[in-house]
């Protein structure tokens, strides 16, 4: 079984020499087939003979009406074919010359263009195939002169590149008098390219090791544009299936958080509309160094493979983000995609670099600049040079400051096979020749988006590389990859407080609203009071020690893979929630003695939820338990650091000021039970556990050196 088509996004296998076309052949009614007439007891010979002759006689009448039906229906295919392929949808194209190609595989037409479709659809294993019979067909080239330039291409990609290059070389001394011709340019570096590669999969480096991120971050979709703020992974995906762009069959690219701690990625959550504008494809993320301003890109399809895209952008004040704002003409050039932003210095100045095919670069998509000015405009772009730019695509830049070095990704420059990482020196005031990352961080595959985390501790890559995700075709998507790099460190320098703070309030109004759980009727059962002695950190440790219970509770009844069903419910309970939320809640506190010690002012809103087992009245005095144990929680933190900073009013030092809302709904939500004996699924159900929690829903800080700073900055 080779070939396959799309059916409601799922993959059926077509068996060789069944085409579809057969059940959607429909006969004339008035046709007759008649037999003869059973008037006496013919001898079985001719019996035989009789339905011999009628069954050829069948089938001959079928032949007549089926054929001219089948060669509309073939011509129809490849006509479809050729329309998807003119309009990019490589993978439609291929899916109607499959079909075509089932009736009637002689054509070499047909089979080239088959080829082509798979090749620009990654599915390079049935375009080997397809040039293949075409080469076989055509080995001098003279229908199909690029045929035996795209087998080389392919083998390049599987790792073969003492094929690749006896191929490109074949090609390039053929067509030798076409001196600038591409094909004949691409093929002469693809030649010493192939050299390179071989020579450096000999002695790869085996000190990295490259980390797939699990499916708490990628899937089997696209994940693409990581960059590590402190302990939140940015990056694009193509997952959210509810915002799909109908005319063009895909989905809208949302940015996605991921939270990393203690070496465990958690759930991805998409961020909201202010940056996620529906309609549109989001994608790329991108701060400055102080983490006041946020990149972004929108991009509107054009058609199956082409965008047109803009970079915006988004500033910190008053303690929030404001709404996207398009940058201007300088990185927009009007009827040109503009993309992948990342903030990089050159030298002193701070600038913003991009990928664009605007008029006046070396070919395609090329990396720019442009100087990012204390008032806020920005200069001309510049063109990063001919020796980080080619002929072909130059994307995904980062700058590493401390480094003075440009990363990005090419086609053109010595590799692997596909988009290859590379890196440029910035020294004497220009960026130097570009020098590829080597193996195990390039593949023969695309490797794509190379960032260092904000710690420098840590390196990413997205890839489509084997191993990767999918759901169609292996290889068809991209999915995230790290690895770990020796600490990278900055002259020192001295940090302003202003800075700090607004870093660290940021950092915290990113963990807002935090939720954190309890087991039913606690802290402190059966009892009417509002307060407790109990810190929240004591309440949390008794509750993850009852994980084996849940799992014993929850599973009763249960069978076979059922008991396994819900024991993983029960893991993600207490590993994305109940521990997830204590995390949160620790970092909440370090940050906010940064916040403090700095005389800032802190205002936290609390609420507290209840699940439906009890009264009203009971559960309104439960809540208030909840959020007491919280409160004892900051009263005890690290010996009572935080107990001067209670409702201080001394004007140039630091405080916290407690407020509570009311108790959250009470109303069963769908399968949590209200039935006290149903303990299965009113206590140990995930459902209702969500249910007994509570929120720091808000928080606000009071901070008369930030609102001067930023005002400073406007």
């Amino acid at each position: 079984m080779i070939f396959s088509r799309r059916n409601k996004n799922k993959i059926f296998p077509l068996e060789h020499g069944m085409p579809e076309m057969l059940a959607a052949v429909s006969f004339d009614k008035n046709a007759v087939i008649s037999f003869p007439e059973k008037k006496e007891k013919f001898p079985k010979s001719k019996v035989k003979k009789i339905i011999g002759l009628s069954f050829i006689l069948l089938l001959f009448q079928i032949s007549i009406l089926v054929s001219p039906l089948c060669a509309q229906k073939y011509k129809t295919l490849v006509e479809s074919g050729d329309k998807a392929f003119g309009a990019n949808d490589f993978f439609g194209a291929a899916i109607y010359y499959n079909q075509a190609i089932l009736q009637d595989s002689s054509e070499i037409e047909l089979q080239y263009k088959y080829a082509e479709a798979s090749r620009l659809n990654y599915d390079y294993a049935l375009a080997d195939r397809w040039y293949g019979k075409v080469y076989k067909t055509d080995p001098k080239g003279i229908t199909f002169p690029e045929c035996v330039f795209w087998i080389a291409v392919i083998k390049k990609s599987q790792g073969k590149y003492k094929d690749a290059k006896k191929l490109f070389d074949k090609y390039a001394k053929k067509n030798k008098k076409k001196k600038n011709d591409y094909f004949v340019k691409k093929a002469n570096q693809e030649v010493a390219a192939c050299d390179y590669a071989a020579m450096a999969t000999a002695n790869p480096d085996k000190n990295i090791k490259i980390i797939h991120l699990d499916s708490a971050v990628n899937s089997k979709v696209s994940e693409y544009a990581p960059i590590l703020m402190d302990s939140t992974l940015y990056f694009s995906s193509l997952r959210n299936g509810k915002d799909r762009d109908k005319k063009n069959a895909v989905n809208y690219n949302k940015i996605y958080t991921a939270a990393y701690d203690r070496a465990k990625w958690h759930n991805a959550k998409e961020l909201d509309t202010l940056f996620n504008k529906e309609g549109v494809h989001n994608a790329n993320t991108a701060f400055n160094s102080d983490f006041t301003k946020m990149y972004t890109t929108r991009c509107e399809q054009k058609n199956m493979q082409d965008f047109n895209c803009e970079i915006y952008f988004s500033e910190f004040k008053n303690g929030k983000w404001d709404a996207l704002l398009r940058l201007p003409q300088e990185i927009n050039a009007k009827g040109y995609t503009n993309t992948q932003p990342a903030v990089g210095f050159l030298g002193n100045d701070e600038v913003l670099f991009f990928s664009s095919n605007r008029p006046g670069g070396e070919g395609k998509m090329d990396i720019w600049y442009s100087s990012i000015n204390k008032d806020g405009t920005y200069g001309k772009a510049v063109n990063a040079g001919k020796k980080v730019n080619s002929i072909e695509d130059e994307i995904t830049p980062f700058y590493c400051k401390p480094c003075q070095e440009l990363f990005f990704s090419s086609t053109w420059h010595k590799g692997f096979g596909g988009f290859d990482i590379f890196k440029s020196k910035y020294e004497n005031n220009e960026l130097g020749p570009p020098e590829n990352l080597g193996l195990p961080i390039n593949s023969s595959y695309n490797d794509i988006y190379f960032s260092i985390s904000s710690k420098r501790t840590e390196a990413f890559l997205s890839s489509n590389r084997p191993g990767s995700y999918f759901e169609e075709k292996e290889s068809c998507c991209n999915d995230i990859y790290m690895f770990k790099i020796p600490g990278i460190k900055e002259p020192p320098k001295k940090v302003e407080i202003v800075d700090s703070t607004q870093i660290f309030v940021t950092q915290m109004k990113l963990l807002v609203p935090l939720t954190l759980y309890f087991h039913n009727d606690e802290p402190d059962k059966k009892t009417l009071a509002i307060t407790t002695e109990k810190n929240y950190k004591k309440t949390y440790e008794d509750y993850t020690a009852m994980r084996e219970q849940y799992k014993k509770e929850y599973s009763k009844g249960a069978k076979g893979k059922d008991i396994e069903r819900a024991a993983g419910e029960i893991d993600a309970l207490f590993d994305d929630s109940v521990d997830a939320g204590m995390q949160d809640l620790e970092k909440f506190a370090v940050l906010m003695l940064k916040v403090l010690k700095n005389g800032e002012k802190v205002n936290i809103t609390m609420k507290g939820y209840c699940s439906p087992l009890a009264s009203t009245d009971y559960n309104v005095n439960l809540a208030k338990r909840r959020i007491s144990s919280l409160r004892n929680y900051f009263a005890e933190y690290q010996n009572g650091v935080f107990l001067p900073y209670v409702n201080n009013t001394k004007e140039n030092e630091g405080s916290i000021a407690y407020f509570d809302e009311d108790i959250g709904e009470l109303k069963a939500r769908p399968n949590v039970s209200d039935d006290y004996y149903d303990t299965k699924n009113s206590i140990y159900n995930p459902v209702a556990a969500f249910e007994r929690k509570i929120q720091i829903i808000a928080i606000s800080i009071t901070s008369s050196k930030v609102e001067k700073a930023l005002e400073n900055n406007k």
